[in-house]
C-alpha cells in the first residue's frame, strides 16, 4: 500500500513539473522582453498565455500535387500590387528590389481563390530588408486614386537588422499588426532556425480551414485560428524603406 501511495505522488509531482515546464514555454522569453512595450498598446495583440504552439512535423513540399508557381523564365501568372518596387527575374530566381520612396510593393498571384494548401518557397536577403509571403490575402483601393492596398495575413521573412528573429511569425499586413510573434520562450529553436544573411531560408505555410501553421527551414513556427480570412491570393513582399534585395526560388504549391 506505502510504495502503491508512494508511487501515485511521484507522478502527481512529474505531472505537476511538466505542466509547469509547459507553461513557462508560453511566457515571453528573457531575449524578447524588450519588445512587450512596443505592442503592449496593439489592440489584438495575442496573451503570451492563449497563444497556440505548433508542434507538428513540416509537411512534405514536394512531389505528387505540388504546382510550381513560378516556371524559372519570367512573372506569367504574377502582378505587383501596392508600390513600385521593382520584380525581375535573373537567373532562374525572383529578384524584388526596394525603391526608396515607394509604399510596400506586393508581387501577386493572378490567381486569388487559394483555400486550403501547403505552400513552400525559399527566400535570401542579399541586401538586408523586411520581406514576407501574403497568404488567403486581398486587395483594396489605396488612400489615393488609382493605388490598391494589399491585406491580410503574412508569413513574416524579417530583415536581420533587429536581431528579434521573429521570421515565420503571422502578421496581419494592413489587418491589424502583429498576429503571432514568436517571442515565446517555446520559440527559441524556431529563433535559431534563421540561416544567416545570404543563405537561403525556407519557409512553409499550412493552412487547412481554419488552422494556419507555419514552419522555418523545417523547425515549427506559428499556429494560429482564423476564421476570417479563409481564401485569397499569395504575394511576395518588398517593404517600403530604403533599401531591401531579396531573391525567390522554388515557389510552389499543393492545394489541399
Amino acid at each position: 500500500m506505502m510504495k502503491t501511495a508512494l508511487t501515485t505522488f511521484s507522478i502527481l509531482i512529474a505531472c505537476s513539473y511538466l505542466s509547469a515546464q509547459d507553461a513557462a514555454k508560453n511566457e515571453i522569453a528573457e531575449s524578447q522582453q524588450k519588445w512587450i512595450a512596443q505592442y503592449k498598446k496593439q489592440p489584438n495583440v495575442p496573451k503570451p498565455e492563449a497563444m497556440l504552439l505548433n508542434t507538428d512535423a513540416e509537411p512534405e513540399t514536394s512531389g505528387e500535387g505540388f504546382t510550381e508557381l513560378f516556371n524559372g523564365k519570367d512573372l506569367v501568372g504574377w502582378t505587383p500590387k501596392g508600390g513600385t518596387c521593382t520584380y525581375e527575374v535573373k537567373d532562374g530566381e525572383i529578384v524584388g528590389t526596394c525603391v526608396k520612396g515607394s509604399p510596400s510593393t506586393y508581387l501577386s498571384t493572378d490567381k486569388n481563390d487559394y483555400g486550403d494548401f501547403v505552400f513552400t518557397a525559399e527566400l535570401k536577403h542579399a541586401v538586408d530588408g523586411n520581406t514576407g509571403i501574403m497568404f488567403r490575402a486581398a486587395a483594396k483601393p489605396g488612400k489615393k486614386e488609382g493605388t490598391e492596398t494589399v491585406y491580410g495575413p503574412q508569413c513574416e521573412v524579417e530583415g536581420y537588422d533587429k536581431q528579434r528573429y521573429w521570421t515565420g511569425g503571422i502578421y496581419g499586413q494592413s489587418a491589424g499588426g502583429w498576429i503571432y510573434p514568436m517571442w515565446l520562450s517555446a520559440h527559441e529553436d524556431t529563433r535559431k532556425a534563421i540561416k544567416p544573411q545570404g543563405e537561403w531560408n525556407r519557409i512553409t505555410i499550412q493552412a487547412k480551414g481554419t488552422t494556419i501553421k507555419t514552419w522555418l527551414n523545417g523547425q515549427p513556427a506559428a499556429h494560429w485560428q482564423t476564421e476570417e480570412y479563409l481564401k485569397g491570393f499569395f504575394s511576395l513582399q518588398i517593404h517600403s524603406g530604403k533599401q531591401g534585395t531579396i531573391h525567390f526560388r522554388n515557389i510552389r504549391v499543393k492545394e489541399l
